[in-house]
């Protein structure tokens, strides 16, 4: 029976090599293995194009597979970027060891239980559809697709794992390259509140230093009296800290100090005028033989 199926899908593949045209395993970009529709679906539009452009004849209307349940390694092709296997009864990914040129792919309605270990190395992938399959761990889904730092449009809508209240900005904060998740585009709302939930230390920092926000802690500096100068308020420094000190990387013992610090820093800005008119030339200044007067400076600063 497995090797019937085995068969089944080498013949696919085959019948698909022979309608686009190619002859050598080496000239393959694209591969279209999807299952028949009812109703039955032309093959999309990119797939049809290029094929166009690597052909002189028509592409015949033919179908090509018939809900393929296991798939044979692709290896062969090594140049291979583009691969439908949408529509099919495919449960394991096991054949896409080496295709690591592959840009888009579509694995949706199928019923794949499980990624992990299949998708890892596809860095290159920008295009990533895995809706109506069987997918139930969110994490290690999630997990799976991290180093596809090219990745732009993901579909993951009608697994069990969409089913997680914090689904989607689980998603959004875990692979921030993905724009288009669940054919709706990702907002800078749903990003700010993602990072806000799974990284809240680094959000409140932001939140601090960044230019041209409000401070969230006090603008007063916590205080510590000394015996030399009772009434003096002053940060808490380290001990030991001094300046240039490589060793001690924080300076203060309290790191919202520190963050204050650093917010009142870049937060201010500063504009100096003067009133070029009212300042002498150099031949001016030698025929009066007077001694050179501070200038006069307008300084203003804002925050």
């Amino acid at each position: 029976m497995a090797a019937s199926r085995s068969g089944s899908s080498c013949q696919a593949i085959e019948n698909q090599l022979k309608i686009c045209g190619f002859k050598r395993d080496m000239d393959v970009s694209v591969l279209y293995l999807a299952g028949q529709t009812k109703p039955f679906r032309k093959p999309p539009r990119l797939f049809l194009s290029i094929i166009e452009r690597s052909r002189d004849t028509a592409i015949p209307k033919q179908r090509l597979s018939r809900g393929l349940k296991e798939v044979p390694n692709l290896s062969r092709f090594q140049i291979l970027r583009y691969l439908w296997l949408n529509n099919n009864k495919i449960q394991k990914l096991t054949f896409l060891i080496n295709n690591y040129r592959l840009t888009e792919l579509y694995l949706n309605n199928n019923e794949l239980i499980d990624i992990a270990g299949a998708l890892k190395h596809l860095h290159a992938l920008q295009i990533l559809l895995l809706h109506n399959n069987q997918l139930k761990n969110l994490d290690t889904t999630v997990k799976e697709l991290k180093g596809m730092i090219s990745l732009q449009t993901l579909n993951l809508f009608h697994n069990p794992l969409s089913q997680d209240p914090g689904y989607r900005l689980y998603v959004t904060y875990f692979l921030p390259s993905v724009q288009l998740l669940d054919r709706k585009k990702v907002t800078q709302k749903e990003r700010e509140s993602a990072l806000h939930i799974y990284n809240h230390e680094r959000s409140r920092v932001l939140q601090s230093i960044g230019f041209g926000k409000r401070i969230d802690m006090p603008m007063v500096a916590k205080t510590v009296s000394t015996r030399t100068t009772p009434c003096a308020k002053s940060l808490l420094l380290s001990p030991g800290y001094e300046v240039a000190n490589h060793i001690n990387k924080v300076p203060f013992e309290n790191p919202e100090d520190a963050v204050f610090v650093r917010a009142m820093k870049r937060s201010i800005m500063e504009f100096s005028s003067v009133d070029w008119n009212k300042i002498p030339t150099g031949l001016g200044i030698r025929l009066e033989n007077k001694p050179e007067e501070p200038h006069e400076k307008l300084t203003v600063k804002f925050r």
